[in-house]
């Protein structure tokens, strides 16, 4: 029985392996990108965690992509984005949008004391 379970494993891993390299993978649309990205990676958003800079009545397209070899997140309250967890090399595209001037703070729900910063729309 066990003999059988461990050939059953192996077929079906060999299937799996086999199949990643005969479909190509995605590849990234981030080459001609026109807004602001934000990489994840080392506990920090673009190393230093930025000020983002918008306008009002204007939305601006943002883009959170993970490097990191786990998973983070990228939250703001007041303005209704939330990521909900990123693997790694995984994207999400959004837009900032906000009809009111102000300072919004951004931040990773998994690593708030190190992945945080402000979204400033003037």
């Amino acid at each position: 029985m066990i003999a059988i379970v461990a050939i059953s494993f192996v077929i079906v891993g060999s299937i799996w392996a086999i199949g990643n390299f005969m479909i190509p993978h995605k590849k990234s649309n981030l080459e001609n990108f026109k807004g602001t990205l934000l990489i994840a990676q080392n506990n920090a958003f673009n190393i230093t965690n930025p000020d983002i800079n918008a306008v009002a009545k204007v939305p601006k397209k943002l883009v959170i992509l993970n490097k990191d070899f786990v998973r983070h997140d990228f939250i703001v309250d007041k303005l209704n984005i939330n990521t909900a967890y990123l693997s790694p090399d995984q994207d999400f595209i959004t837009a900032i949008a906000s009809n009111v001037p102000g300072t919004f703070e951004y931040y990773c729900s998994l690593h708030p004391a190190t992945m945080h910063g402000h979204i400033i729309v003037k």
